[in-house]
């Protein structure tokens, strides 16, 4: 039951299946054929029906007793340890592919604390024996949110009780099953049986019900996970609903840890012949969740039983007879008894399988395949690497290999020398080789000579003559360099073994390049003071990092572009610009959480290269985009034609410029004395508007540079496709993590101040994040602040003019509203200065 499709074009999906009615304990013989069937995962309870019957009677009894009793307080009873009637679970080789289901009846959100602490002891009980017995993963059923006009008050120690059951074991991830979306009503309607309805009226206050909340369960879920210390082991089961959530919902819920997509009948909708399908939004949705590094699994909840097993009689499955009405809760078998038969499932005409064929065969089908930045960088998607040390360290072959696999990057770099060579030639500019004729072409940190190659090619094809030199420190790949010399560039390259900030430049000597290739820096440095220097007419170099200047381009290029001939001279790359925006990254900081952890001092001051997948952009606005559909019948009939074009409005990712460098001829730094880099630092303060809540974790980084003329290379998200390099793999974005994680309300803006500083001997970055609201009060004065100008200082009230506001009762224009930001959080100063980068 698998697709056609190669397998490695496209993630593999791995589908469970919940059933309310499965026999207990699941058989070898049950799982064997969920495993020929395509299944390969199946829940099971981890206690039974008796078990429930007897934590309802103490509970019933204790409450009885506090409410009889003269006193009026009691000791909250404790439940016994399970016993053999009390759980179908034992240790044994069929548990590797079942996942366990803590009992839903439980309300670890309670306000009632005698309820709260026998849901809380029933999970401890629980967990632990599921860890005993060796279950990898246990799911747990979300908080109740709602109890009377008290939204999420319970959350707190709900998160409490799960930090204490993830200390049980060393290895068992816990899942978290959450809805989506949280909707008001979601709460109304209680499991039967569940210890919810045992809540007394003292703890509850009767009000009306919240409204409609989007991120409602994420927030409850961002405190689970911060009371937890974003543990590794803590996960989220997430259910999809019949209709989907706004995107910026859908995009939150991609940076969190899923592990399972939990969907019922419910989810799918009804195709042709009855048979079960899903809307193109959640194929979308469910392509997109699948493009993680480690995609999540896919629950099928109560779709038909499995083929060939035996199911058992409902009666004997009877426990005080529960039933839910809630999607998002997992059913167990204490529930079995009034739910509708499962021979058949309700949505589907043909069989219990229909729904399992449909997810391999037809949604796993439907994928696009891999692009080539995927499949290049599978087993990278949000991976930690520490930045190059180029200049303090000798890179080794493997690390240029990976870089030169890079087809775009030096397309661009030959299209960049043959036009800049092109026009050199046709605008008759003058030459600075000693015959008059010859272009100087000189590669700086050649490696092992890739644009040296390139720039013969394209010399080749523009039809120009060149001298071309090519300067690497790197003793190993200079090596390499003399062999490229001797047997594919003919001896036309003369090689500088030396640093670029040394090298003193072309010179003209009867000494042909197959002799200056073998003398050592030294010998070279001496003998260029005896040589007539003359200058470079075409420097080229990639020496570009993630943030374009953190590989300390400027630094290495400062000396050699003084030696471009003036005023002509050409830098490849011209000018380079780095840009941030603000993320959510949690898997990013778990990662460097568990580094620092186990010593790393500087893990949390270190700005990681990360090929950044699992995050959500917090700083976005509203672009209107047009897109094509087929028109209805009706539309045709009006002569509106096949195709017409509609309008939505999106959400899209603000990603602010920091800083620039540029090198040229006309484009030379002012350098202070030697030793001297200050003039190499940036400051940058970027402001951004947060539309919905969230939590900053960090920011991501990239850069756009100009090669030459419009020929560019950027990995700004937003326009690498429109310049041609979405699937460039040379650079990954660049990642500045946040040591505590920021809350960031809706409609709030954010400060993000950012530092580039060097001394004598290195250059690092120094970032904070400040967060703020905008606090309006009726003023009938013209003004009001801006967030936009890069010297606010946050806590202040700065004021411009606004046309056409209203005033605080919304009841006419012209009224201007004056705001006062006020500060809610600012982050420590990060800091990359331990570990910067060496000179």
């Amino acid at each position: 039951m698998t697709s056609t499709t190669p397998a490695e074009s496209w993630p593999q999906y791995y589908v469970g299946q919940h059933e309310s009615k499965r026999q207990l304990p699941i058989s070898p013989e049950t799982l064997h054929q969920a495993l020929e069937v395509g299944y390969r995962m199946l829940t099971t309870p981890i206690t039974t029906p008796d078990f429930h019957s007897r934590v309802l009677t103490t509970l019933s009894n204790h409450l009885w007793d506090l409410k009889t009793s003269s006193n009026g307080a009691s000791s909250i009873p404790t439940i016994p340890t399970l016993s053999p009637t009390d759980t179908p679970l034992a240790p044994g080789e069929t548990l590797s592919q079942l996942f366990g289901v803590v009992s839903p009846w439980i309300d670890l959100a309670s306000p009632d604390p005698v309820v709260f602490e026998i849901s809380r002891q029933v999970l401890e009980l629980e967990v632990s024996y599921a860890a005993f017995c060796g279950l990898g993963s246990v799911i747990i059923p979300g908080p109740k949110l709602q109890y009377g006009n008290a939204h999420g008050e319970g959350v707190a120690q709900y998160a409490f009780a799960v930090q204490e059951a993830l200390s049980l074991s060393n290895y068992t991830q816990l899942l978290i099953h959450l809805p989506m979306v949280y909707h008001p009503d979601q709460d109304s309607e209680d499991v039967e049986g569940s210890l919810s309805q045992h809540v007394r009226s003292e703890y509850v206050e009767e009000g009306g019900k919240s409204e409609h909340d989007f991120l409602g369960t994420w927030d409850a879920w961002n405190v689970i996970r911060t009371v937890c210390k974003y543990n590794a082991r803590l996960l989220v089961a997430l259910a999809i609903p019949r209709h989907l959530p706004p995107m910026h919902v859908q995009s939150r819920w991609l940076s969190e840890p899923l592990k399972l997509l939990s969907l019922t009948t419910q989810t799918f909708s009804p195709y042709l012949g009855q048979y079960p399908s899903l809307t193109q939004s959640h194929q979308a949705l469910i392509h997109r969740y699948m493009r993680l590094r480690i995609p999540p699994w896919i629950l099928l909840c109560d779709v038909g039983p499995i083929p060939g097993s035996q199911t058992q009689d409902p009666v004997s499955l009877l426990s005080n007879g529960t039933h839910t009405t809630d999607p998002s809760v997992l059913p167990t078998p204490a529930e079995a008894a009034h739910l509708p038969s499962q021979n058949k499932a309700p949505n589907s005409g043909k069989g219990p399988t229909d729904y399992l064929t449909y997810i391999l065969n037809d949604l796993q089908r439907k994928q696009s395949p891999l692009t080539i930045l995927e499949s290049f960088g599978a087993g990278y998607q949000d991976y930690l690497q520490g930045p190059l040390q180029p200049l303090a360290d000798n890179l080794e072959s493997m690390t240029y290999e990976v870089f030169e696999k890079d087809p775009i990057k030096y397309d661009a770099y030959e299209s960049a020398i043959r036009k800049a060579l092109t026009d050199w030639d046709l605008n008759q500019k003058p030459a600075s080789a000693p015959d008059g004729r010859s272009v100087v072409v000189a590669v700086v940190g050649a490696g092992r000579g890739p644009l040296v190659t390139r720039a013969l090619k394209a010399a080749g094809e523009a039809g120009v003559q060149i001298e071309i030199w090519a300067v690497e420190k790197n003793p190993n790949a200079f090596v390499l360099l003399q062999r490229h010399n001797e047997m594919e560039w003919h001896n036309r390259v003369h090689l500088i073994q030396s640093d670029m900030r040394e090298w003193q430049g072309p010179f003209s000597s009867s000494q042909s390049a197959s002799t200056n290739q073998h003398q050592t820096p030294n010998q070279t440095h001496q003998a260029e003071k005896k040589k007539h220097h003359h200058t470079i007419d075409i420097l080229i170099s990639e020496l570009l990092g993630s943030f374009a200047d953190n590989e300390l381009s400027p630094e290495c290029l400062s000396h050699p572009c003084s030696l471009l001939s003036s005023p002509h001279g050409i830098s490849i790359p011209s000018s380079y610009t780095n840009y941030l925006s603000p993320i959510s990254a949690p898997k990013l900081h778990s990662d460097i959480q568990l580094r620092t952890l186990n010593g790393d001092t500087t893990a949390v001051g270190t700005p990681y290269v990360v090929m950044l997948h699992a995050i959500d952009f917090l700083a976005k606005k509203d672009v209107e985009r047009g897109f094509w559909r087929e028109t209805t019948k009706e539309e045709r009939g009006k002569g509106m034609g096949e195709r017409r074009k509609v309008w939505r409005v999106d959400e899209e990712a603000v990603i602010e410029s920091a800083w620039s460098f540029e090198h040229g001829a006309l484009k030379k730094e002012v350098e202070g004395v030697k030793g001297d880099n200050r003039h190499n630092n940036r400051t940058a303060s970027l402001h951004f508007n947060i539309p919905h809540r969230g939590v900053c974790h960090g920011l991501a980084g990239y850069f756009e540079a100009v090669l030459y003329d419009n020929i560019e290379l950027s990995t700004h998200p937003l326009r690498m496709k429109e310049k041609g390099c979405a699937d460039m793999m040379s650079w990954f974005p660049i990642y500045f993590p946040l040591k505590t994680p920021l809350y960031t309300p809706s409609s709030s803006t954010m400060t993000v101040t950012i530092r580039r500083v060097t001394d004598s001997r290195k250059v690092w970055y120094e970032w904070m994040v400040e967060t703020f609201l905008l606090q309006p009060a009726a003023d009938r004065s013209s003004t009001i602040p801006s967030t936009s100008n890069s010297d606010f200082r946050g806590g202040e009230k700065r004021e411009e003019k606004r046309e056409g506001v209203r005033d605080s009762k919304g009841t006419g224009m012209g009224k201007a509203v004056r705001e006062k930001k006020i500060r809610l959080g600012v982050s420590e100063v990060g800091t990359s200065k331990e570990n910067g980068c060496m000179m």
